[in-house]
């Protein structure tokens, strides 16, 4: 794998992350402009603007290393944080040939996790997996970990990915 420059919008990142992160998702600054309801409210001459999710707010970004393991599945796992919500992704690509499970976990303050399980399909396609948000803390307080092993527990653990640091395991 190969990372490019950094994309547009990604003024606001920290540490690492140009490469899987790059492809198919925009953590753009947002700096487009809300639309207005020409209509607004029948009579009243007001406009009411509609801001849709996430417009407008920066996403800062921390991943771990890009990791490829001997088996052909390449990870980056990321935390994200936007406004107060901070969540984990893992980019990721499987080229086993098989599908996998992961597992992701999101670290935060005082000892809270979140952990969630995807099923990552057995193509060679890049693709994503994310945490619900969380609130509370600082951004530097959290970090997030992606695991990927055989589908159901079956088989070893083929790749530990980090959004601070990264440890490849073969089997």
């Amino acid at each position: 794998m190969s990372g490019g420059p950094p994309g547009p919008g990604r003024a606001a990142e920290t540490g690492t992350g140009a490469g899987l992160a790059d492809r198919g998702t925009s953590t753009g600054s947002g700096d487009a402009k809300a639309p207005s309801d020409p209509g607004g409210d029948a009579g009243s001459g007001t406009r009411s603007a509609r801001l849709p999710l996430g417009l407008g707010l920066s996403t800062a970004v921390r991943c771990g290393p890009e990791l490829t393991a001997p088996d052909g599945i390449e990870a980056q796992t990321c935390v994200l944080t936007q406004g107060e919500e901070n969540w984990a992704r893992a980019y990721y690509r499987n080229a086993t040939g098989r599908a996998l499970d992961a597992a992701l976990t999101l670290m935060g303050p005082g000892g809270r996790t979140v952990r969630i399980h995807c099923v990552i399909g057995a193509r060679d396609e890049p693709a994503s997996c994310e945490t619900p948000r969380e609130t509370g803390g600082s951004p530097a307080e959290y970090t997030a970990v992606a695991e990927f092993a055989g589908r159901g527990g079956e088989g070893p653990l083929l790749l530990r990915s980090g959004s601070n640091s990264g440890m490849v395991t073969g089997s």
